[in-house]
């Protein structure tokens, strides 16, 4: 497996309710530096990205199942988690780069019908404004 396709299926994972973090991935490859800065920061962008696409399709779908015993949260919370997306709106999807928050937020949106091309421009930005950041912290450090 190549680095790059590593890199992307680290990202997507990242962006799922599944435990991986693309972050320490990244800085490891661009510390051996044999690797497009640029590339890097692109192909862990589109993968995270893409993992979020994701959830925002399991939370249109999800809610068809609120009323079954399993599902994951209750009337009340979701009641509050809607709330919550009203209060702020789409905007909130700018944070959707955060550790533990981030997913359920990009969730919630598909959830809450937010309209798709609104969704993939702000989860994009706060994607790849955190993998930006991160790479140019990393080479400015080297």
């Amino acid at each position: 497996m190549t680095s790059y396709a590593a890199l992307f299926i680290s990202a997507l994972v990242a962006a799922t309710i599944l435990p991986m973090q693309s972050e320490a991935l990244l800085v490891a490859l661009l510390v051996l530096g044999d690797k497009s800065i640029v590339g890097l920061v692109l192909i862990a962008t589109f993968g995270n990205v893409i993992g979020s696409v994701f959830n925002w399709y399991v939370g249109r779908f999800l809610t068809r199942f609120q009323h079954k015993r399993w599902f994951p949260a209750s009337a009340k919370q979701l009641a509050k988690a809607e709330n919550w997306y009203f209060r702020y709106g789409r905007w909130s999807l700018l944070a959707s780069w955060l550790p533990v928050i981030g997913d359920p937020i990009t969730v919630l949106a598909g959830a809450l019908g937010e309209r798709f091309m609104p969704f993939l421009v702000l989860v994009t930005i706060a994607k790849g404004g955190r993998y930006t950041a991160l790479a140019l912290a990393t080479v400015s450090w080297l």
